[in-house]
């Protein structure tokens, strides 16, 4: 049998997974049910990673040494396609930027700052440049378009993923921006939320203590993988799949969301601060 030339998965995500992983499963003539059986997967996730639509997670990989047979190539070929970067997005969120496309439910809790996916362009360049204050006006740029085609989850016919967010009531109250791009800001919000694209909830600031002080979150499940868990700080950010740390973080954004507002009295504020934006008052509601 001839060997197949050996492809770098950085250069060609879709000519590895296509033309690699399918090959060798038709090879050993296995169906995907066949192939998945023993793992955590569905088909259609599979058929995504062949497609090229996907990147696999290195347990699948690991999986697929084993039924295949391939002493390790999958595992080992997982960096290489780690490599293969998006332009626009840090390393480190390229699982997230992947997995949130696919995500039957999202849900976010944001103590600091609006999450990406509900950033206006003016707001997600205040924030990018505050952090990368050196970058030049091109990489902004970059980053910041990058970050508005996330928001394409919301504009597609389908009405998943279905998108929770819980914001800290200082978000709202306190200006990043000015009058104008504060205004623009949750206008945006309510406009995805009364599209019922997203569903909004508020945690007050007389609210003392409450679940996940500490932390920004990201809980996304989907329809045929295990859950995931991403958490954030300035320069770095971490995904977690461990089923014990994923029930403990599910539990407590459960009860955080007990403690926050309803998601209408949340969106009433919204749509109030909106309007002191617009007429020159800062909101300084439920005080």
């Amino acid at each position: 049998m001839v060997r197949r030339k050996d492809i770098d998965g950085s250069m060609s995500v879709p000519g590895f997974y296509g033309k690699e992983l399918r090959w060798k499963r038709e090879e050993a003539g296995l169906s995907l049910e066949a192939f998945l059986e023993g793992s955590f997967y569905g088909k259609t996730y599979l058929s995504d990673i062949e497609h090229g639509e996907r990147r696999m997670p290195v347990d699948l990989a690991r999986h697929a040494d084993r039924v295949l047979k391939t002493d390790g190539f999958f595992e080992r070929r997982c960096e290489d396609v780690r490599k293969a970067r998006r332009a626009g997005h840090a390393a480190y969120f390229e699982k997230v930027l992947e997995a949130e496309k696919h995500a039957l439910t999202i849900e976010e809790w944001c103590p600091m700052l609006l999450p990406g996916l509900l950033q206006t362009p003016a707001y997600a360049r205040a924030v990018i440049l505050a952090g990368l204050p050196l970058s030049s006006d091109a990489e902004v740029e970059e980053k910041v378009s990058a970050r508005m085609a996330r928001a394409s989850l919301f504009e597609a016919d389908q009405q998943t993923p279905e998108y929770w967010v819980i914001v800290h009531e200082s978000l709202i109250t306190e200006p990043l921006l000015g009058a104008q791009g504060m205004t623009e800001q949750l206008d945006h919000i309510a406009d995805l939320a009364d599209r019922r694209r997203i569903t909004p909830q508020i945690v007050p600031r007389k609210q003392r203590a409450y679940p996940l002080m500490a932390a920004a979150i990201m809980i996304m499940t989907f329809p045929d993988a295990p859950p995931l868990i991403y958490t954030e700080a300035s320069y770095s950010g971490d995904t977690v799949d461990d089923p014990a740390l994923v029930q403990q973080y599910r539990k407590a954004y459960d009860r955080l969301r007990a403690v926050a507002l309803s998601p209408d009295e949340s969106l009433a504020m919204i749509k109030a601060a909106a309007e002191d934006y617009r007429n020159g008052e800062q909101s300084h509601r439920l005080e």
